[in-house]
């Protein structure tokens, strides 16, 4: 049986050539009819930099600022995220229509990225590789080389050009 790509989950981390990957999941949601989840994970912040502005700020007021600003910050990724959308589909409206939601996940960017294409179903992963080089490929790899290894589903990695 031949995959269609109805269900298409595009994971952006917002760098501004990130609209490469993007094209390519509306090319392939145009061919097949399909629909685009986007997504953008919120890395967590390391623990030494958590522990120092608690220290600073004093650990309450950290608490209740998290929680305060939390929400705006998601919000503005959000309206960020449609606007993207727009901007790279002014003279196709019916592409931004393809749209079927825009999500912020907070955590780890690849294990996010694959609770959120079992969400949506996904029937593809779309994202961007920024291919750093081998040495810090070898030590650390990439969000894209995680998401390909853990992932039952197929996954489109476009190499984003810096």
């Amino acid at each position: 049986m031949i995959p269609e790509y109805k269900t298409i989950l595009y994971a952006t981390d917002l760098s501004p050539n990130a609209a490469q990957a993007f094209r390519h999941a509306v090319s392939l949601a145009r061919h097949y009819d399909g629909r685009i989840h986007i997504l953008h994970v919120l890395p967590d912040v390391d623990s030494a930099v958590v522990n120092y502005v608690s220290t600073v700020m004093g650990e309450g007021r950290l608490g209740a600022f998290e929680v305060e600003h939390k929400r705006e910050v998601v919000e503005e990724i959000e309206r960020r995220l449609a606007r993207f959308a727009e901007e790279e589909l002014p003279d196709h409206p019916e592409d931004r229509d393809r749209v079927a939601g825009i999500r912020v996940a907070h955590g780890d960017p690849a294990a996010q990225i694959l609770e959120a294409a079992e969400d949506v179903d996904a029937d593809l992963i779309v994202m961007g590789s920024h291919g750093k080089g081998r040495l810090r490929h070898v030590f650390l790899g990439t969000v894209a080389e995680r998401v390909l290894r853990k992932s039952r589903r197929p996954v489109f990695v476009s190499r984003l050009v810096e």
